[in-house]
């Protein structure tokens, strides 16, 4: 497959959801070859920090990029976005420290994407094929990657409150763009991020979801939601699916595997991308 960028920039402005600061961000095209890569265009000499593993400097509740000092946070969903949209290279400028939560989902990336359309570049992407399983696990926690005729996302949570409990979703990013991206907009994109009621007075006083509200994030408590209606039965399922594309993403293009994670975390997201680029896919 060709690779692509942007036929045109996105802007869009929010606030972040760990730092609760307000920013812009546009999404520009880029060279071919160059990948996806943010830019601080509020800090001296405009500093780049690639999306890719190695730049990964922090993963707790989101993932965040780092080159030095300079760091962008909560790139997940963005990064999910554009890599299953099918831009391969694109420049994302941003005026602060933390990417826009928006409503919590991707769906306005997706719908910024589908409307500004991409342009095909003259380089075709090297799609690797997982040929051995690859494990990280942390107690009854895990991701892998498993051989597989084409590249899957499989995903199970399990919580103790019955609104939730154990749910599992998979989804297949199919080669055909056109197919992938519609699916991706349709099935993964709309799932938000959600949270436990018992949870967020610690979070908060830990200075975490300073930015986090019931208009861009689900609340769960013992009785259930505190704001529904969902946009699926098992949307918070789907929106883990949607975190783990978004940390995959960092590999530059999906192996061609099986991506299979139970009750896992940005870091055992990253730590198996890690283990992937070492073993040579």
């Amino acid at each position: 497959m060709r690779q692509h960028t942007l036929a045109a920039e996105i802007t869009q402005i929010g606030v972040g959801l760990h730092s609760g600061v307000n920013t812009q961000v546009r999404i520009l095209p880029a060279e071919v070859g160059s990948g996806r890569y943010f830019v601080r265009v509020d800090l001296p000499n405009l500093p780049i920090i690639p999306a890719q593993v190695a730049a990964v400097s922090h993963t707790v509740l989101s993932t965040q990029l780092g080159k030095g000092e300079v760091y962008v946070r909560t790139v997940e969903h963005l990064l999910a976005a554009l890599s299953s949209m099918g831009v391969d290279n694109a420049r994302i400028e941003i005026d602060g420290p933390e990417v826009p939560l928006l409503d919590g989902s991707a769906s306005v990336w997706t719908a910024n994407i589908a409307q500004v359309g991409l342009v095909s570049q003259s380089v075709n992407n090297q799609v690797q094929a997982v040929t051995e399983p690859i494990w990280v696990y942390q107690g009854d926690a895990f991701v892998c990657a498993l051989p597989a005729p084409e590249t899957r996302f499989s995903y199970g949570i399990d919580f103790d409150l019955p609104a939730i409990g154990n749910q599992w979703y998979s989804w297949s990013l199919t080669p055909e763009l056109e197919k992938a991206s519609a699916s991706f907009a349709a099935e993964i994109a709309p799932a938000r991020t959600f949270g436990l009621l018992h949870q967020i007075e610690h979070l908060q006083k830990t200075g975490l979801i300073k930015g986090g509200s019931l208009d861009n994030a689900l609340v769960c408590g013992p009785e259930g939601w505190l704001n529904p209606p969902l946009r699926f039965a098992n949307e918070p399922v789907r929106h883990k699916i949607l975190d783990l594309v978004g940390d995959l993403s960092l590999l530059g293009t999906f192996p061609r595997a099986h991506f299979l994670a139970y009750k896992a975390s940005h870091n055992l997201h990253i730590q198996l991308a890690q283990r992937i680029l070492d073993l040579g896919f």
